[in-house]
């Protein structure tokens, strides 16, 4: 459904060094040369996608997080979920929602939430059990 998702940042560099850290625990890793002048980086699959590209506002304002705006990432693990979330906080993310199971979206809904230094809302869920694999 997707192509991709772009998030504002004020600060490129301290994004890249957050997302790396954050992603690689899902398997996502930074598309090399995606923007030779190191003005915006984007993870996951280049064009067509998907991918998330993050990047300052084109607008020139500063960048600002979503009210009710969520990026969820998948996880094939509850421990990649608790790794993304270890991650996040390591590298000037706040938490929004340890990992654990949350029933009311599903039986096997096991998810952790952060927000990204700039605000961003973020989370890593696994829908499996990993108990019945």
């Amino acid at each position: 459904m997707f192509s991709y998702i772009s998030l504002g940042t004020r600060d490129i560099a301290r994004a890249i060094r957050f997302y790396d850290a954050a992603l690689a625990p899902l398997g996502h890793r930074r598309i090399a040369g995606y923007d030779p002048e190191d003005r915006s980086a984007a993870w996951g699959l280049d064009d067509p996608g998907p991918h998330l590209w993050v990047t300052p506002p084109f607008d020139g304002q500063p960048a600002s997080s979503g009210n009710g705006t969520m990026v969820s990432f998948l996880a094939e693990t509850r421990a990649a979920v608790a790794a993304f979330h270890a991650a996040a906080l390591a590298h000037g993310g706040s938490d929004e929602g340890a990992p654990g199971p949350r029933p009311e979206y599903g039986p096997h809904f096991y998810a952790a939430y952060v927000r990204d230094p700039d605000g961003n809302k973020l989370n890593a869920v696994c829908y499996r059990d990993d108990a019945a694999h």
